[in-house]
């Protein structure tokens, strides 16, 4: 039998235990069950009661090649922002415990992507040291019913509950729809790069110790 080398890498991303968490939050406001699994494939089950914040979130899981479960009833009849704000604090919430010990991620991650006449720049670093830059000033705040400035909201409960530094900034763009949804993709590629394993990490990326 041949002898395993006792110098050893981080284990490869398909023998890693699954990045996967699966969590409940309820209040007064809103209800919200979500799955997350950052080693996913991008399949999604998304239900809030917001058509288009359904669709950033589905965006979100396909171009992070995140699976994610999320269903979210809240006071839709009071205004949108209380199901937005907790489904963004649950999604960071589950973002962070399927990160787990975080050993062996790339940690910083970016994008620049464009959409038709948009495009958006994101940069994240998986920090677990919070903060949002957000600049994506819109001409008007209506995409359809949705009220577009909820997305800063979304953005600055994801990262604070996540632990990202998020920057998120438009280049340039006209269309509400078409900057909105490139900063939820734009969101999803940096993380995807973020969270990925490299291969020659061998702990934590960071001369502090922990993250």
């Amino acid at each position: 039998m041949k002898e395993a080398s006792s110098k050893q890498g981080p284990p490869s991303q398909s023998a890693r235990p699954g990045r996967v968490a699966t969590l409940a939050r309820k209040t007064k406001e809103t209800e919200i069950r979500v799955r997350l699994d950052l080693d996913g494939s991008g399949q999604y089950r998304v239900q809030t009661g917001i058509a288009f914040f359904d669709h950033m979130l589905e965006s979100f899981a396909r171009h992070g090649l995140f699976d994610l479960e999320l269903d979210a009833k809240g006071d839709l009849s009071v205004d949108l922002h209380h199901t937005v704000e907790d489904v963004g604090i649950s999604l960071g919430q589950a973002f962070r415990e399927a990160l787990g010990s975080a050993v062996g991620i790339r940690r910083f991650g970016a994008c620049l992507l464009p959409m038709a006449e948009a495009k958006v720049e994101v940069a994240v670093d998986v920090s677990n040291r919070p903060y949002l830059v957000y600049q994506l000033e819109l001409e008007n705040d209506r995409i359809g019913s949705f009220d577009a400035s909820l997305t800063e909201d979304f953005m600055y409960a994801f990262s604070q509950s996540a632990g990202l530094d998020l920057h998120i900034e438009k280049r340039y763009g006209k269309s509400p729809h078409h900057c909105v949804e490139a900063a939820f993709k734009g969101v999803a590629r940096a993380l995807r790069e973020a969270v990925a394993i490299d291969p020659r990490e061998t702990g934590l990326p960071t001369v502090k110790g922990a993250l």
